[in-house]
């Protein structure tokens, strides 16, 4: 184990002063040190890729090295800026990739966490980008090493840490978001299973959301509809929402978080533009990213009703107390899509969340049910 206020010192000593990226529970206890970062010096972005590009900004206006972190599943979406902008034989630009390495081979994960675990040094080596593994103190000897050649030969480099390496030590909280409203997410979850048609599809985001969808349809015993688990693929529910609904009469109705419908905003014209009445999109916003520590999503201001509109839904809504739940609920579901719902939620979620296994059989229910 590494103590966070110890490594961050390091990355200082080694001129590593800006940091931004998209939050991941593996490096979660780096919470409290990017918090108190100032503006200038730490911003959380979409995504991946836009991390990427805004660490090349920060290079390109300061010739200093800047630290992108992400989880190992987030490295997919950062590979367009790596190899047609960053690498070596294009512009040559330097940085740290803080990688948090879930589904680290030799450890037990969930089956998406571990597809990529498997893979991800591979990647590293097909984008032509050192890497360097830490696991205790010493190994910032490896960092060092990788962040001079960094340095010197112009080019991106990597450190990959596994669960339970980075922690805090000191463990003091970071500031929380104010309480947004008294509504739970599992609450609405709830209401809208009971009320929704038989042939209704569920395509729900992946962390809490999906978790909780799933463990509330088993514990109460709510049988109408049928489910599809995004247990990956963040930012990507909407648009499999959509291609179900381009195929189908029935309802298809996409549970999404703010961190995720942030992650590739550009699905909202898309969707816009199809124009299916069968398409409702619902989300969750409580201005975090809570299923990975808690971190803002940035969200907050955003005038949701009327980016949607402008992007061609049909109708927005909202929910932001326990007593217009069933009211909004009953006009989502009737109104002629695409529609959106935006549920004003409080941080929290259900305890001894269980998830949603056998995927294989999850993915074969749910072509049977058209």
């Amino acid at each position: 184990m590494i103590d966070t206020k110890l490594f961050f010192k390091f990355l200082e000593k080694n001129e590593i002063n800006f940091f931004t990226g998209v939050p991941d529970s593996v490096l979660k206890d780096t919470n409290r040190y990017f918090g108190n970062k100032k503006n200038n010096k730490h911003l959380i972005t979409g995504n991946e890729g836009s991390a990427v590009a805004l660490a090349m900004g920060y290079f390109l206006s300061t010739r200093k090295l800047p630290c992108v972190y992400m989880q190992n599943s987030g490295l997919g979406n950062a590979i367009n800026p790596l190899i047609s902008i960053a690498h070596k034989k294009i512009y040559s630009v330097p940085m740290l990739l803080l990688i948090g390495w879930r589904g680290t081979p030799g450890t037990t994960d969930e089956p998406q966490h571990m597809v990529k675990g498997s893979i991800t040094t591979k990647l590293l080596k097909l984008l032509n980008i050192n890497y360097c593994v830490i696991k205790k103190k010493k190994d910032l000897i490896k960092l060092k090493k990788i962040i001079l050649y960094s340095k010197k030969s112009n080019q991106p480099v990597a450190c990959l840490v596994s669960k339970n390496i980075l922690i805090d030590f000191e463990k003091k909280k970071i500031k929380s978001n104010k309480k947004i409203s008294n509504v739970k997410r599992s609450e609405v979850i709830k209401h809208l299973l009971m009320q929704i048609k038989t042939t209704t599809k569920l395509i729900a985001t992946t962390g809490f959301t999906s978790r909780e969808l799933h463990q509330i349809r088993i514990s109460k015993n709510l049988k109408k509809g049928n489910d599809f688990y995004m247990v990956g693929g963040m930012g990507h529910s909407s648009m499999v929402s959509l291609g179900v609904a381009m195929n189908t009469r029935k309802d298809v109705i996409c549970l999404d978080g703010d961190g995720s419908f942030l992650m590739h905003l550009g699905s909202i014209v898309s969707i816009g533009h199809a124009v299916k009445k069968n398409f409702k999109h619902i989300l969750f916003n409580n201005y975090s990213h809570e299923s990975v520590g808690g971190q803002t999503t940035n969200i907050k201001g955003v005038d949701i009703q009327k980016l949607v509109l402008s992007a061609g839904y049909k109708k927005y809504l909202e929910i932001k107390n326990k007593k217009n739940i069933l009211g909004a609920l009953k006009n989502f579901l009737k109104a002629k899509g695409p529609c959106f719902l935006e549920v004003k939620i409080d941080i929290g979620s259900l305890k001894n969340l269980s998830r949603p296994r056998n995927l294989l059989e999850i993915k074969r229910n749910f072509l049977k049910s058209f």
